[in-house]
């Protein structure tokens, strides 16, 4: 598949950088990075693709606006030309979400509902996020404002669940400020309860706006049975799951370790976590509302023995307090989930360097049409 043959505006849009590929050349071309990078560590296992590389997005965020018309637009936000690129459908983004956006931006003008001026600082609306339960087909809509005030809100928000009975939840966000795509601190319920949830390798989890959820399903649940291969997991284990968000990989965890221990900087994400046990009637795992790098400090001073630590940090890569402390903690394994391969052959280096050596590097293909690339590597302690 060449998605430059099935989108009107990839040249426009630039969500898709390997558009000039096809899928086979796209999974070659990102092999070849992840060996680059890697390769010196260890040998790298053949890149897992999909079958189907299209519409597997279950979270779509469309940035609203006026055209020189006056006609409302939505679509993809470009950051470097302060301008919407106009989509109606992607070959990437859940169907049933672009609908949903399609809708909603007809029915504005039908609800008063202006949308936001940057430049003149008047509006409301700034842009909607939908997320999609893969296994539930529940759906969360977000209309991110740029006040508090939406008139007519929940009347908005009722004639949407009846156009799209799986909506869930429909839920105001603030952003006040000048940053773009952000959901902002301050939200509230129009319908619904404020979240959705999903099923992923058995376990059911809770979503809520602001919290993380992998946005490929199926390659989500390929690539932390991968993980879980690579962690050998025992019951008699301590595991530290860093950089746990909703608690995803380690509530999956628990059900083979002793003992699970989460650790999350995000507030609402660890209130999701902590339901999300109870959800799965998890009695082995606790989390933790603060920094990863500072509670890996913490078990390291306290010599608390840690069998196995994952870690999945954002695209900058681990703290290197976290590397530190993670080095003096010295578990069996360690279990590095990474979105940028840059990142995890510099973090990679230093745990090398630290004692450990890499046994198993493994690349899933997460993002297909783009150029990023996820990768799960094993090290083991000397």
């Amino acid at each position: 598949m060449n998605i430059a043959h099935s989108c009107a505006v990839y040249k426009k849009c630039g969500g898709c950088q390997l558009t000039n590929l096809s899928y086979q050349e796209q999974l070659s071309y990102k092999m070849s990075r992840v060996i680059s990078l890697l390769g010196r560590f260890c040998r790298v296992d053949e890149i897992i693709g999909m079958d189907d590389p299209s519409h597997y997005r279950n979270k779509l965020s469309a940035a609203f606006a006026a055209d020189k018309r006056g006609r409302v637009v939505s679509g993809v936000w470009q950051s470097s030309e302060n301008r919407v690129v106009r989509t109606d459908s992607c070959v990437i983004e859940d169907e049933v979400s672009c609908w949903i956006v399609r809708a909603a931006r007809g029915m504005l003008s039908e609800y008063g509902i202006s949308v936001y001026n940057p430049r003149s600082g008047r509006g409301a609306l700034r842009h909607i996020m939908v997320r999609r339960g893969t296994v539930t087909r529940e759906i969360m809509v977000v209309l991110v404002t740029a006040d508090v005030r939406l008139e007519r809100g929940r009347e908005f928000a009722e004639s949407l669940v009846q156009r799209f009975p799986h909506i869930r939840t429909v839920v105001q966000c603030v952003n006040d400020t000048d940053i773009p795509l952000w959901m902002g601190e301050k939200q509230t319920v129009l319908y619904g309860e404020g979240y959705i949830e999903d099923v992923l390798c058995g376990c059911f989890f809770r979503i809520s706006p602001r919290s993380f959820y992998q946005i490929n399903h199926s390659q989500t649940e390929i690539l932390y049975n991968k993980a879980l291969d690579f962690a050998r997991l025992r019951p008699d284990m301590l595991v530290l799951d860093a950089y746990c968000g909703i608690g995803t990989l380690g509530i999956i965890a628990a059900a083979e370790a002793g003992h699970v221990i989460g650790v999350e900087t995000n507030g609402e994400a660890v209130r999701n976590a902590i339901e999300n046990c109870r959800l799965n009637h998890t009695k082995n795992y606790r989390i933790y509302n603060t920094d990863a790098g500072k509670l890996m400090t913490q078990l390291a001073r306290e010599n608390k023995r840690v069998n196995v630590v994952f870690a999945d940090p954002p695209r900058a890569g681990c703290s290197k307090e976290f590397l530190a402390s993670l080095l003096r903690c010295a578990p069996e394994r360690i279990v590095y989930i990474s979105c940028n391969p840059e990142t995890l052959a510099r973090d990679m280096a230093f745990i090398v360097r630290g004692g450990y050596r890499c046994e198993k590097i493994q690349p899933v293909d997460m993002f297909p049409h783009t150029k990023h690339v996820e990768t799960v590597v094993m090290l083991s302690h000397k």
